[in-house]
């Protein structure tokens, strides 16, 4: 992922120097247990501990030669070996063992990031929906005015679409950390499986039960599907926020920093850019998704095609996830709300959201309701041309009205549970 879109956190754990760190832990690792069964001898192990990490450069120098990057990386870390103990390192295993296991590790390690910035965003939606519970706004369906709701209501919906993506990619992270250490198609032929098991349990992985050469690749699908789940939950409310930031609606917006410009020609400009960028990124999560299900189905027990998608897919998808989650979080958290916009708002149509309250009672008080509908709608014609308001029009049709079914109150008096809701949530941050 390009610069602009990378957090540190993340973006350093896929780094070619954090890989060659990790696979050197890996093989200590393996080393160490293969010692802890009498394979390596001690005093080899204690050399082999002396081993570091290579630099990249170094392993490209002798991929020149070796056209492979993981005989390459054991070339360049085992000349870190003193002595002629670095014949153990990697003793029988296969690239893979080395490859998965460590990239089962980064997987984990970056989804505890994501997961870190997914349950601040749910947390901070929770706050912010709890704060304007009872802001009123008007409600939207089809893009056209509704009824009234509370812009609480409206952030509360996204907070629990953050939540069950924090489920998703738990459920996911669970999948993507295993490891194996089975030898050539995974029936530990050369090595004996208490290695597997030790080096996986330091790294605070499972064990893939039934390996073939390689980690099962429906497990990577799993985790980026969740991702592209997690991308489109945070573009809808990107994409609601962007809505709501029209010029002729005006109710929020995102936060600027005082360096802010936003048009090379038009100085007045204050676009949604940040809001806009969430949305872009969901869709770059979505493709990415599409090529992990591509990379499920390997020629018997592994071929070579998956491996060039995960180089850019993998770090793509965690790296541009973690930024935008992080950065819908600061947007939500800097969010401007107009609550007298809204009132505004609620009373550009001259009552017609109230509609629907007029017709319930008119049913309830004995109206035949096709008749209670059609006057309603009458007179709703003659309101939405500025011939008054609905109650107006109403009144003059002869139709009992009441000045308390219009008003937002109305609407928003019977929500108990769904605060209730809510505040179970926001309890959980």
């Amino acid at each position: 992922m390009i610069p602009r879109y990378s957090l540190p956190v993340i973006a350093d754990l896929w780094t070619d120097e954090a890989k060659y760190e990790t696979w050197t832990k890996v093989e200590l690792l393996a080393s160490a247990a293969q010692a802890s069964i009498g394979v390596v001898p001690a005093d080899d192990l204690a050399l082999i501990r002396h081993g570091r990490a290579p630099r990249p450069e170094r392993v490209a120098e002798f991929e020149r030669t070796r056209d492979h990057e993981v005989l390459a990386y054991l070339a360049a870390f085992t000349e870190t070996i003193p002595g002629d103990a670095a014949r153990w390192v990697h003793h029988g295993m296969t690239s893979y063992d080395l490859v998965d296991t460590a990239l089962g590790y980064t997987l984990a390690t970056s989804c505890d990031l994501i997961l870190r910035a997914t349950t601040r965003l749910r947390d901070t939606l929770a706050r912010r929906a709890l704060e304007h519970w009872d802001t009123p706004c008007v409600a939207r369906t089809h893009g056209i005015h509704a009824e009234p709701t509370s812009f609480g209501q409206k952030l509360a919906v996204h907070a629990f679409a953050a939540d069950r993506s924090v489920g998703r990619l738990t459920a996911a992270r669970e999948a993507v950390a295993v490891g194996t250490i089975s030898g050539s198609v995974g029936t530990y032929s050369r090595i004996d499986p208490r290695v597997e098991q030790q080096v996986c349990a330091e790294l605070g992985l499972g064990v893939e039960p039934v390996p073939t050469q390689v980690v099962a690749r429906d497990r990577h699908a799993q985790l980026l599907s969740a991702i592209a789940l997690l991308g489109a939950v945070v573009e809808q409310l990107a994409l609601e926020l962007r809505l709501l930031q029209r010029t002729e609606v005006a109710e929020v917006e995102e936060p600027r920093t005082t360096a802010y410009q936003g048009s090379s020609a038009m100085p007045h400009k204050r676009n949604p850019t940040t809001a806009e960028r969430l949305c872009g990124i969901a869709r770059i999560l979505r493709a990415n998704a599409g090529a992990a299900y591509e990379n499920v189905a390997l020629w018997h027990e592994r071929d070579l095609a998956h491996s060039s998608v995960e180089r850019i897919v993998f770090p793509d998808s965690l790296i541009a996830a973690h930024y935008q989650v992080s950065s819908a979080a600061d947007l939500v958290e800097g969010l401007r709300v107009f609550p007298d916009r809204m009132l505004r708002n609620l009373g550009r149509t001259n009552g017609l959201i109230y509609s629907s309250a007029v017709l319930l009672d008119l049913v309830s008080d004995g109206m035949d309701r096709d008749k209670a509908y059609r006057e309603i709608q009458a007179a709703s014609v003659e309101a939405a041309e500025g011939r008054g308001d609905l109650a107006t029009a109403l009144r003059a049709r002869g139709v009992p009205v009441d000045d308390e079914q219009f008003t937002p109150a109305s609407f928003l008096g019977s929500r108990g549970i769904l605060r209730e809701r809510l505040e179970t949530l926001a309890a959980r941050s």
